[in-house]
């Protein structure tokens, strides 16, 4: 009797531990809009934009004033799940190479179930030339336990209409069907299923790239004005992001969520925004601050500290390594990425003195553009240098080779200039 209650009596310590190991591993939930930069939000000064739920998240949370993307959607997807340069393993548009470890992965591996809902674009669809297709990742290979995605395999309308690959399968939904809408119920059922085990999901936002349609709060379906639907795609962007908040208060797990917002890119070309009273156009595809300075907002209740403005560069080679160090893992040495887990509990960390770009989005035709920067000052590998704190549009390039020529020149030498010139993907 004596032993079978000592042996009751571990099995039970060890399932508390193990539940107690659980409950300490935080909810991440990764949300990445497409295609809008920092100059679209309230919180950083926007009074266009309609966007009250980011705005919440950044006086209740952190508000990063210095996160940098990749120009365009695939290298920045690249980059911000593997926690690397792509100069390391970017080799063509729309493709995630199979050999490639993410931010699933990892996640996986320490027991968090992983969900992925919205625009994939890594394998290869059917529209891209044939020696692409299908040669990148579906979203199980890249680590994903469940899904909701527009544009795996197939391509079809993303908005209205939608076609949606979900959880292994190709499914068309009906004309009056909303794909973003269908895409965050899938994500709110995934964290109710989930509620009692650490999860881990990654929303690259449907919205809000073009075509610019109607939403369904907007007030006509017919409406044609590009720039009014914008606003209201942005409008409908943040009102999905409060449906999340919500849910985790909902569940009672807000406390135990770390949920972070970015975006991917800079803004549509084709979109004029006012900013502190000028007008900043959209830069997408470009190396300026228009293409690649993005939104970049962290909350947790009880954990991230409210109303903090963060000045620290941010890289997307950063998110890998600060999810490692929140869930407790170990970083691998190799990533290029810095964690920003410290200031994510409102301790100074160890900043970047520099981030990398790499770009080379059609490797294949195109010449790589590279530069390194930091807050104010800006270098690229053919030697053009700007002050863009004072000239974010890089119109005048300084002569002058002051302290931070010198410091970003050393950072430009230490990485790597030659990316993959040639597709080269795992077996």
């Amino acid at each position: 009797m004596v032993a079978r209650a000592l042996a009751c009596l571990w099995i039970a310590l060890s399932l508390a531990a193990l539940a107690s190991e659980a409950s300490a591993k935080p909810n991440i939930i990764l949300i990445m809009a497409d295609d809008v930069g920092y100059e679209c939000f309230g919180c950083y000064g926007s009074e266009q934009y309609e966007t009250p739920h980011i705005d919440r998240m950044a006086a209740e949370g952190i508000r990063f004033e210095h996160c940098y993307s990749q120009p365009l959607c695939t290298p920045s997807r690249v980059k911000i799940m593997t926690g690397l340069s792509n100069v390391r393993n970017y080799s063509a548009f729309s493709v995630l190479n199979r050999d490639q470890r993410t931010f699933a992965h990892r996640f996986k591996e320490a027991g968090y179930a992983t969900f992925v809902g919205g625009k994939w674009q890594l394998l290869g669809a059917e529209h891209y030339a044939e020696r692409f297709r299908g040669k990148g990742s579906w979203p199980e290979q890249a680590g994903f336990d469940r899904c909701c995605l527009w544009q795996v395999d197939r391509l079809g309308e993303r908005y209205w209409n939608p076609l949606l690959y979900i959880d292994g399968q190709n499914r068309q939904f009906a004309p009056e069907e909303y794909g973003p809408e269908i895409v965050t119920e899938h994500l709110l059922k995934f964290m109710q299923e989930n509620r009692d085990r650490p999860f881990f999901i990654y929303y690259p936002m449907i919205l809000v790239h073009d075509p610019f349609e109607p939403t369904p709060d907007s007030d006509s379906r017919e409406e044609k004005n590009k720039t009014q639907n914008f606003r209201d795609m942005v409008h409908y962007a943040d009102k999905i992001v409060g449906r999340i908040i919500a849910e985790t208060e909902a569940l009672g797990i807000a406390q135990e969520t770390l949920i972070l917002f970015v975006g991917d890119n800079g803004t549509h070309r084709g979109i004029r925004s006012t900013l502190h009273g000028r007008t900043v156009r959209g830069g997408k595809g470009e190396t300026t601050d228009a293409g690649t300075r993005v939104p970049l907002v962290a909350y947790q209740p009880g954990t991230v500290p409210g109303g903090v403005v963060n000045r620290d560069l941010i890289d997307f080679s950063d998110f890998v390594p600060t999810f490692q160090e929140a869930i407790g893992a170990v970083t691998p040495a190799e990533l290029d990425g810095v964690s920003f887990a410290p200031q994510l509990r409102g301790e100074a960390g160890t900043p970047r003195p520099w981030m990398y770009c790499y770009y080379n989005p059609r490797p294949e035709k195109s010449k790589p553009q590279r530069f390194v920067r930091d807050q104010r000052w800006k270098l690229y590998g053919d030697g053009r240098f700007y002050d863009v704190e004072n000239d974010p549009l890089e119109q005048e390039p300084l002569q002058i080779r002051n302290q931070a020529y010198h410091k970003l020149a050393a950072a430009l030498a230490s990485m790597p200039a030659e990316g993959q010139t040639l597709l080269r993907f795992a077996d």
